[in-house]
């Protein structure tokens, strides 16, 4: 059996708001009671990003308030990741800065537009928002962006058929004037995570946005991940120069291949090719389709004498996080005994010139297709990725291949399933049952066993969709795991294959383990023990085991998306599994997850009065603060562990310290935008030293302001 996290409907953000019965600006937007009024009341087109004085700092202050649900607790840290992966934007946890963003779970998606400069700012995940695009939505309002199709050239791109629309509803189409600001000189996106979807505030069956070109209809509403147009507007917005967690990737299209270079310390050398007569035939970026394009790295085993080498190595790389994620395809064409090692060089102040350190060992039967994999890494000092290839003792036709490298200070998804001949099971697979596919038997990091099914064709009520669940299957551990399988988030990630990890837009859903939860039809716990609440399943070899009720969604991708983007490459598609125990969150204390630090900054902050039932009003009162405020220059005074500390105010390249916040420093290497709060006005000061300073006239209220209380638009 089977339930969906979504009742079975595939419900983008409007759709979740207005079925509870919600009015907010453009559907998902919380304006304060003037910005409301003004919008309404003016009826001028309107541009698609707020003024400079809304901007957040680079590192954004959080709270994850304990009227979350736990899934959408972990998911909200995946969204991080990716913004952390693509832009210069990161988080961290609230520490008593002036502003900060409280995420809750509120009636339905929501946020307000920009920086509103007014201590605690509430966005809301609310039910069925726990989606990672839709989490990436609503944050983008936050730093300041409005929908897409609100911009003043979307009727060269877009037709909006207004007799469509929901009576009272024509305001959520207006849109801005070019006056205000641009559009960062940014093409229109129709793949923007930000555009509304096509049956946005219909009131009937019809489309009430038709694209101008015919061809995007069905793409409009995507909620996968940021488009590129996203990234390019984000990282303008904010001057973004590079990615926090971004390391390098490389296609070996360019002949310098990246600045890898060959090593001096073997016998055979990586050679860039096009294709090889025993295979590969194409590289896997462009898989042929590009003329005069199309290469890889390849070792070729054929000639020389067992034991010969080949070592390929990468720039010089420098980590900020202590853990990094290799992702690259391989290709082997050799035979058995051939090996491709991968390692890390790193250089220290007492290895000046080096030390190699292998880490994994790549072998196995020679296949006609390229193969993805992972190799986590975990260096802390200045590097390089070394792959070393190792002619084996057989007769060989081809050898070893490598392309489309990814390097980023992510975590690996745990495991792999891999579907060949993809395009074959969607031309041939009925919806339903008799279409369904079942991954490989599978072991999360805490020993419990699972399973994935993918219905390629869709169930019957819900046809020409991916759907996809996930359950428990009997294993091994099972006399020493606890039961029921308590705060265990399965993600399920088809990945869009792009060669470089920056521009990918792949398809994601997460599953939690409540270990409450009961079954519909009885009165049984839904993760209990598979051998107690499962079924009879057999694998193919013929093993009997159990597999528990399932958990997912019917509408996790259609086929239109589907063929959209790279998800299908070389005919297959690669599902990624990871199932983490995101317990911690549940913690009453801010709490640390070993894979989420980023400069000992990004560890995430929760606050939970029980591990079990959640209260469902947000706790707005950690930390305490200071009955007088004795701290200067605007720092705040909060109560750690009975006594008062200062948290003082900084910029990018300014900050205050000492016991009071009464001593100033700065660096001179950066222009600072200066913002004053209280009149709403940016003035930007360049002096000689290329410095300024940030005047912050609006002293911070003590206590937090109860958003539940403030004025929701109409």
């Amino acid at each position: 059996s089977e339930i969906d996290v979504d009742g079975g409907i595939d419900q983008d953000i409007f759709d979740i708001n207005e079925a509870l019965g919600l009015d907010l600006f453009e559907g998902d937007i919380k304006l304060d009671g003037g910005l409301h009024n003004y919008f309404l009341s003016r009826m001028q087109e309107r541009n698609s990003i707020i003024g400079d004085n809304y901007r957040w700092p680079h590192v954004i202050p959080y709270v994850l308030e304990d009227s979350l649900e736990m899934n959408a607790k972990g998911l909200i840290l995946k969204a991080f990741e990716q913004y952390r992966l693509k832009t210069c934007i990161d988080f961290k946890p609230w520490e008593g800065e002036k502003n900060y963003i409280s995420v809750f779970k509120g009636s339905g998606c929501w946020s307000s537009v920009g920086n509103r400069q007014e201590g605690l700012q509430q966005l809301s995940i609310g039910t069925n928002c726990d989606k990672i695009g839709t989490i990436q939505h609503e944050f983008m309002h936050a730093l300041g962006f409005w929908h897409e199709q609100s911009r003043s050239d979307r009727d060269d791109y877009v037709s909006i058929m207004w007799d469509r629309i929901q009576a009272g509803k024509d305001h959520n189409f207006n849109k801005y004037d070019d006056k205000t600001s641009d559009s960062l000189n940014v093409p229109y996106d129709y793949t923007s995570v930000m555009h509304y979807s096509q049956n946005a505030f219909r009131n009937g069956t019809e489309p009430t946005i038709v694209t101008n070109i015919p061809d995007f209809m069905d793409v409009i509403g995507q909620r996968m991940d940021f488009s590129d147009y996203d990234l390019q507007k984000l990282n303008r917005l904010y001057n973004c120069s590079s990615s926090l967690s971004f390391m390098d990737t490389c296609s070996f299209e360019l002949e310098n291949i990246c600045g890898m270079i060959q090593s001096s310390d073997d016998n055979s050398d990586w050679q860039r090719l096009s294709h090889v007569p025993a295979g590969p035939n194409t590289d896997h970026t462009n898989m042929g389709e590009c003329k005069d394009s199309g290469y890889f790295m390849h070792f070729n085993t054929s000639a020389g004498a067992e034991g010969s080498t080949a070592i390929l190595e990468s720039r010089i790389l420098y980590p900020k996080r202590g853990f990094q994620c290799l992702q690259f395809y391989f290709y082997n064409s050799g035979q058995e005994s051939d090996r491709l090692y991968v390692g890390v060089r790193e250089y220290t102040s007492a290895h000046p010139n080096g030390t190699l350190r292998l880490i994994e060992e790549i072998k196995g039967s020679p296949e006609n297709y390229w193969q993805l994999r992972h190799v986590s890494l975990n260096v802390t000092s200045k590097f390089r990725v070394v792959f070393q290839g190792v002619r084996g003792s057989g007769l060989s036709n081809g050898g070893l291949s490598i392309d489309d490298i990814n390097l980023s200070e992510t975590q690996c998804p745990h495991h792999v399933w891999h579907i060949r001949n993809f395009t074959h099971l969607l031309n041939t697979s009925p919806a339903g049952e008799a279409g369904k596919i079942y991954s490989p038997p599978f072991y999360s990091s805490k020993g419990y066993a699972f399973q994935v099914s993918l219905y390629v064709n869709g169930t019957p009520d819900n046809p020409f969709n991916l759907a996809m669940y996930l359950y428990l299957i009997s294993g091994a551990n099972d006399d020493q795991l606890q039961w029921p399988c308590a705060w265990q988030q399965g993600t399920m990630i088809l990945l869009d294959q792009h060669p470089d990890i920056r521009h990918r837009m792949s398809n994601q859903r997460s599953i939690t383990t409540d270990p409450l939860k009961l079954s519909d039809s009885s009165s049984t716990y839904f993760w209990d023990r598979p051998d107690k609440v499962g079924s009879i399943a057999f694998f193919p070899n013929g093993t009997q085991f159990k597999r528990g009720p399932g958990s997912g969604t019917n509408a996790f991708l259609t086929h239109q998306r589907l063929r959209s983007r790279n998800f299908i490459k070389e005919d297959g598609v690669y599902i990624l599994l990871t199932m983490e125990d995101i317990s911690y969150l549940l913690s009453t204390q801010p709490s640390v997850s070993p894979t989420l630090v980023m400069n000992t900054s990004t560890t995430p902050t929760t606050t939970t009065t029980s591990p079990v039932t959640p209260s469902k009003e947000p706790d707005t009162e950690v930390p305490h603060f200071c009955p007088d405020n004795p701290c200067e220059n605007d720092g705040v005074c909060v109560v750690v562990d009975r006594e008062p500390v200062c948290r003082c105010p900084a910029g990018d390249n300014w900050w205050y310290m000492g016991a009071k916040c009464e001593r100033k420093g700065s660096t001179q290497e950066n222009t600072v935008i200066a913002v004053s709060s209280t009149i709403a006005v940016f003035v930007v000061m360049l002096i000689v030293t290329i410095t300024t300073a940030v005047c912050l006239k609006k002293k911070y209220s003590k206590g937090k302001t109860n958003g539940e209380s403030r004025h929701q638009a109409e």
